[in-house]
């Protein structure tokens, strides 16, 4: 059968008080900070957009309208997994709820869809690819949905740090599901990828609830580390069983496995990615749940809607692509509210690596343009377009995927291409600089020492909440850190609720690197927020000699003693002389100047292509800053 859960659930009475249907129902006392006030609002009929950090209570929010609406709610999920776990505690509720996917049988399939038309279900979940397949979207909007819900929502914005292109096309089904009110649901989303979320789904004048991106149970550690001592670190800090369960995260498959193994020989502990076998994943994460193994070594791919609220350590053993991704993955930490742990092992080794992978992921414009060229108004096969252009396969099958999601390019029902929008270069010239962004600002999220907490907080826009620091994180309590000098602290535990001196992490000297004392003012914790790239420091370090020409004014002296601490930061990264940077009269002319975007930054003497194409963005990042605050 498709349906899972019995058909005897109780039914929802609209006049039924919401605090009641929540106790009848899924058996909570209360409902968690901010969860009532959006499921009202949904409940009466408006769109919503949810920014909630992970294991806040997010899924309550359409399950319960879902209920007290009626009919059915279609759910928008990206990873099986996710689906599963939500349909698993649905369907033990006895709550009717089915799941399409590409892991299942035809038949499984055939049944959730012929429950859904004869209004048998309460919920249905879908994978985004699904309303490609030609006449779903139709069946669909044959018996419309009274709620429609769309999960991990950033993943259909260009700007999130997890871009798909079966996302980005959900907003052309939805008017046809319509008028049901819409709600889109995620963890990791800054206020530019709001505003696309917003544009990409149509959403018609809705309510937004961002709200508690401040997790005040993790503590925050940042340390240096090479990547050959990661994994004996890795296996020192979970030979604690206090420390466990865990979950480590490592950049390649590879690693994921060979790290797994060595912890399996202290204790039970397995690999996960995507490329296991569907039921060896499934496998892994029941036994996780189950607490069979004590931490999971994985990559990315694991993760999305594993709801185990006890675990105590989240590690990093490499540089994540964005931020976003990185708090996402550390919210996985500590959901029981008990005090938790997690660890960011970095080097400069680890931007040189998402360069890499950078070149690899995104072809050149001239790359793309080569197969624009080649595309014609009328149809044509892959492999004969293929064939016209001369690039590797992977490069190939790359370049077209960018040009398709930009509009350059038209895949029809048979695979053939076809002749896109002229205009396809803006919006990936744009997604090109943002992607480099994001590198950027997880670099400097790691290299400068910052309220780790507040930086987050601040990050997603939350700016009032951004100027308390934690008083827990490696910045904010160095004498509590739990790596020193690559050994770990052999009395440091896990702090109890009422932070116990037993359980506090004693001082000592760390690898990760510690704040640099300050000769003016106390020490900052603002670190961008959205989009936005950080001012730099003001840590007293000594002045440049000053160009002797015009005198520039007191904002543009100011945006001058930012850039040339920014420059500072990147002499010592490249481990060049500062003037290999940029020299003192190009800075200068910059910050008399103050360009916001290329074409007026090439136009600064000393600025060309390469200049440009190293640095433009940051450097108008940081005019864009300047221009701000003096507004």
């Amino acid at each position: 059968m498709g349906k899972e859960g019995a058909e005897s659930m109780p039914a929802a009475s609209s006049a039924e008080p919401l605090p009641e249907l929540l106790g009848r129902i899924f058996g909570f006392p209360s409902f968690r900070a901010n969860q009532e006030e959006v499921c009202r609002t949904v409940i009466g009929g408006q769109d919503v957009l949810l920014v909630m950090p992970t294991g806040s209570g997010k899924s309550l929010c359409y399950q319960l309208p879902g209920l007290a609406r009626g009919g059915t709610t279609l759910v928008v999920s990206p990873l099986i997994a996710l689906m599963d776990d939500q349909v698993a505690k649905l369907a033990a509720l006895r709550i009717p709820v089915a799941r399409i996917h590409s892991g299942l049988d035809r038949p499984i399939l055939r049944q959730a869809c012929i429950d859904y038309l004869k209004g048998g279900l309460r919920f249905l979940f879908i994978a985004p690819e699904r309303l490609q397949v030609p006449g779903f979207a139709e069946m669909l909007a044959k018996r419309k949905p009274t709620l429609i819900a769309i999960d991990e929502a950033h993943c259909i914005s260009q700007w999130g740090h997890d871009f798909r292109p079966d996302y980005r096309t959900l907003g052309q089904y939805l008017p046809s599901l319509r008028p049901s009110p819409v709600i889109a649901l995620t963890a990791t989303a800054t206020p530019r990828v709001q505003g696309d979320i917003v544009a990409q789904l149509g959403l018609q004048a809705p309510a937004r609830f961002i709200h508690g991106f401040r997790r005040d149970n993790l503590a925050i550690e940042v340390v240096e580390v090479s990547r050959p001592e990661r994994a004996a670190l890795v296996c020192q800090l979970l030979s604690d069983p206090q420390r466990r369960p865990a979950i480590v995260y490592a950049p390649t498959r590879k690693e994921a496995e060979t790290l797994a193994a060595l912890l399996s020989k202290q204790f039970p502990a397995a690999g996960y990615h995507a490329g296991l076998p569907s039921d060896r994943r499934q496998q892994v994460q029941r036994w996780f749940l189950e607490g069979r193994v004590a931490a999971v070594v994985a990559t990315i791919a694991f993760g999305m809607g594993i709801d185990k609220p006890d675990v105590r350590t989240v590690i990093h053993t490499a540089l994540p692509g964005s931020l976003e991704a990185f708090y996402q993955e550390i919210g996985r930490a500590g959901r029981d509210g008990l005090p938790s742990r997690t660890l960011l092992m970095h080097s400069y080794a680890d931007r040189r690596t998402h360069d890499y992978f950078f070149e690899r992921d995104y072809p050149t414009v001239g790359t793309l343009d080569h197969i624009f060229r080649q595309l014609r108004p009328e149809p044509q096969g892959r492999e004969s377009l293929k064939a016209k252009v001369p690039l590797e396969p992977e490069v190939f099958d790359k370049a077209l995927e960018k040009l398709s999601v930009h509009g350059g390019a038209v895949l029809d029902a048979a695979g053939n291409v076809l002749r896109g929008r002229e205009q396809w270069r803006t919006s990936y010239l744009v997604q090109l600089e943002q992607r480099r962004a994001q590198l950027d600002r997880m670099m400097y999220f790691a290299e400068n020492p910052q309220c780790r907490m507040s930086a987050l907080v601040r990050h997603f826009g939350d700016l009032a909440d951004a100027r308390r620091d934690c008083g827990q994180c490696d910045s904010c309590a160095p004498q509590r850190r739990l790596v020193r000098g690559l050994q770990l602290v052999p009395e440091a535990g896990y702090a109890d609720r009422t932070g116990s001196a037993s359980a506090r992490f004693s001082p000592g000297r760390s690898r990760s690197r510690t704040p640099r004392p300050e000769r003016s003012g106390g020490r900052s914790s603002s670190v961008p927020h959205g989009e936005e790239w950080p001012a730099a420091r003001k840590n007293g370090n000594n002045r440049p000699p000053a160009v002797t020409h015009a005198p520039l004014s007191a904002s543009a002296e100011a945006l001058e003693k930012t850039l040339q601490l920014w420059r500072r930061t990147e002499a010592e990264k490249l481990a060049v002389p500062a003037f290999c940077i940029l020299g003192n009269r190009t800075l200068r002319a910059i910050a008399a100047v103050c360009p916001t975007d290329a074409r007026a930054l090439l136009a600064v003497p000393g600025i060309g292509p390469a200049k440009l194409d190293k640095f433009g963005a940051a450097l108008c990042r940081i005019c864009t800053e300047a221009g701000r605050a003096g507004n």
